[in-house]
């Protein structure tokens, strides 16, 4: 460049692993939404007596990327692969993957579940090839 000045991009979204944390957590605690109060500000409970929970939603790779402010989930994959945020944002993803995992066991939400799992986290559902069937000893190095 012929005025000596570097070209700087744009500025970190986050300048500490704790301060991107704090966003994480907040979004978790998010997702589990709040109780129903009743105007004296008792919890509201359903007919077997466990409290209604309003403004649940399920943890998703892409709600996470938007509540850290970026514009979508491949701009927070790209942020992965700063190292200084790398296992941070690996193990918020891994909640995410976890709770769709769950999900495979509950009746209603098997299907996208599944969707999520094969998009986000590189699930299949079929067995790796056999080969030929033969059983090959490897020596540990």
């Amino acid at each position: 460049m012929a005025s000596g000045k570097s070209r700087a991009g744009r500025p970190p979204k986050y300048k500490t692993v704790e301060e991107m944390q704090a966003k994480i957590d907040a979004y978790f605690t998010a997702c589990e939404g709040t109780p129903l109060l009743d105007d004296e500000g008792k919890a509201v409970t359903d007919k077997y007596g466990e409290p209604v929970i309003v403004g649940a939603h399920p943890p998703t790779v892409t709600g996470l990327a938007l509540a850290l402010g970026f514009t979508g989930r491949q701009a927070l994959l790209n942020y992965q692969a700063k190292p200084k945020f790398v296992d941070t944002i690996t193990r918020a993803k891994a909640r995410c993957e976890a709770y769709a995992e769950e999900r495979l066991f509950d009746r209603n939400g098997t299907t996208g579940a599944q969707f999520s799992l094969k998009c986000n986290f590189g699930w299949n559902e079929k067995a790796p090839a056999d080969t030929d069937g033969e059983v090959r000893i490897v020596d540990d190095l």
